[in-house]
């Protein structure tokens, strides 16, 4: 090994690996902590406005998390994952420019946000069942969140390349003080105090992108400083095409699947549209919860891109496969323990929000038929981050377009068939269940080194190899 390798890089390559997964998410989870506080504080400042603009925010909401998915979990992943790849077979200078790389991809695709999201509104969220209130509502706090679209990319693509280096403390500590001031700006900004005044659900999105301009600005800062791994220099702008297709070749495809779930959960919202505005908040608080398991998963996620990344630049197949599935086993157990809780008491969780007997009754169906399959989801997606890591996304696509294959045929066959809400929500469960076995199935197979065969016994057992 090279004894000039950065000992963040070494880590990844030598360390044990639970430990070294544990010691690395753990900054994630603190992210997660923090994101969720923030996620569900501004859900709850905005159902303190009323039943329509709760459901004007669950409009939002799908494409709001669309964006942050996107930015974050799929092109975040393929930047995260060339630099790791770069790191570990050694090419510091390619790491080095891929910097500037991501920061023209996020700009690139933060205008294409702002410009589908402010010139299509209204004819989207009117087809997903909005009107009256709960529309006007919607059109208000997306104009502002998209408005500011390119601050959100450039935030995610920023703290995307700090942990393809290995270091995630950085950015968590960056989401964690940030996610400390974003709440009192929040209420301020949607209530109003003093000489301020309250701007309702319009707050929410002006709080939202206050936030990710500070962040964007310390994460900067942090890259210009002599503590970072790598060196962006003006030298670097000589773009090159081979650099972009290092991410976008992971980042695209990743893109793809998470378009995919996002549609999934729209879909859902279109469909439980038909049944009326408390419907809607009540299914679109009850998933916001599904929502809420991507940043936890994100927490091991997020290692395992810069594990399996650098082990595979590295050359080191069997302990990026080991690393994968000790990772999938702590994801499973970890959602699926929330889902059966959701499952169990599901008033617990909606009554923080509302109490509308209509929007209680949506919610509790919807988490009593979906939360027993959370862990299915959880499964699904470490894998897919796994999959970012090793630069092989084929069948966690395959997975996500059976999921929204399934989502909008058994809602349309609710609605033909008169099952009502309960089968539109059975079909969701279904769709979740065959998302995560379809991953990890094509994964046990040797899906990413070549054709699918039956599993050798040494990926039968990786999970009890420690190493």
């Amino acid at each position: 090994m090279n004894a000039g390798m950065n000992p963040r890089t070494r880590a990844l390559l030598e360390a044990p690996i639970l430990p070294t997964l544990l010691r690395l998410g753990a900054p994630n989870v603190l992210v997660m902590l923090a994101q969720a506080a923030v996620g569900l504080i501004e859900t709850y400042f905005v159902g303190r406005l009323g039943t329509d603009a709760l459901a004007g925010m669950a409009l939002v909401f799908p494409l709001v998390m669309l964006m942050q998915t996107t930015s974050a979990g799929a092109m975040g992943g393929g930047i995260a994952s060339a630099i790791a790849r770069a790191l570990g077979a050694g090419r510091r200078d390619d790491a080095d420019a891929l910097v500037w790389h991501a920061a023209v991809i996020s700009l690139g695709f933060g205008l294409l946000f702002t410009l589908t999201l402010l010139g299509g509104g209204r004819w989207l969220y009117s087809r997903m069942g909005g009107i009256g209130a709960a529309l006007d509502a919607a059109l208000i706090y997306s104009s502002w969140v998209f408005a500011g679209a390119v601050l959100v990319w450039l935030f995610n693509a920023l703290s995307a390349v700090i942990r393809g280096t290995g270091n995630m403390v950085l950015p968590a500590i960056v989401t964690c003080v940030g996610a400390v001031l974003l709440v009192p700006l929040s209420a301020l900004l949607i209530f109003g105090w003093g000489p301020v005044p309250g701007f309702g659900i319009a707050g929410g999105g002006m709080a939202l992108l206050t936030y990710y301009l500070f962040g964007s600005l310390a994460l900067v800062a942090y890259l210009r400083s002599s503590r970072s791994q790598l060196r962006p220099t003006l030298r670097g702008l000589a773009l090159r095409w081979p650099l972009f297709s290092d991410i976008l070749r992971v980042g695209l495809i990743s893109s793809v699947s998470t378009v995919a779930t996002n549609l999934s959960i729209a879909i859902g919202v279109t469909l439980v549209g038909a049944f009326g505005a408390a419907a809607i908040a009540g299914y679109g608080t009850a998933s916001r919860l599904e929502y809420l398991l991507i940043p936890l998963v994100f927490g091991m996620g997020a290692p395992l891109v810069a594990m399996v990344g650098t082990c595979i630049g590295a050359g080191r197949r069997d302990r990026a496969m080991r690393a994968t599935w000790i990772g999938a086993a702590l994801c499973f157990g970890m959602t699926e323990a929330i889902g059966l809780w959701a499952a169990f008491f599901p008033h617990a969780w909606l009554t923080l929000f509302s109490t509308d007997p209509a929007m209680l009754e949506a919610g509790t169906l919807y988490l009593r038929n979906v939360g027993p399959v959370y862990g299915f989801f959880g499964l699904g997606l470490v894998l897919y981050f796994a999959s970012q890591g090793a630069g092989r996304l084929k069948w966690p696509v395959i997975g996500n377009i059976v999921r929204l294959a399934v989502v909008a045929l058994g809602g349309w066959l609710a609605l033909r068939s008169g099952g009502g809400l309960a089968l539109v929500f059975a079909s969701q469960a279904l769709a979740l269940l065959l998302y995560g076995t379809i991953i990890a199935a094509a994964i046990a197979c040797g899906a990413w080194f070549g054709p699918l065969r039956w599993p050798r016994g040494w990926r039968v057992q990786a999970l009890s190899v420690p190493d």
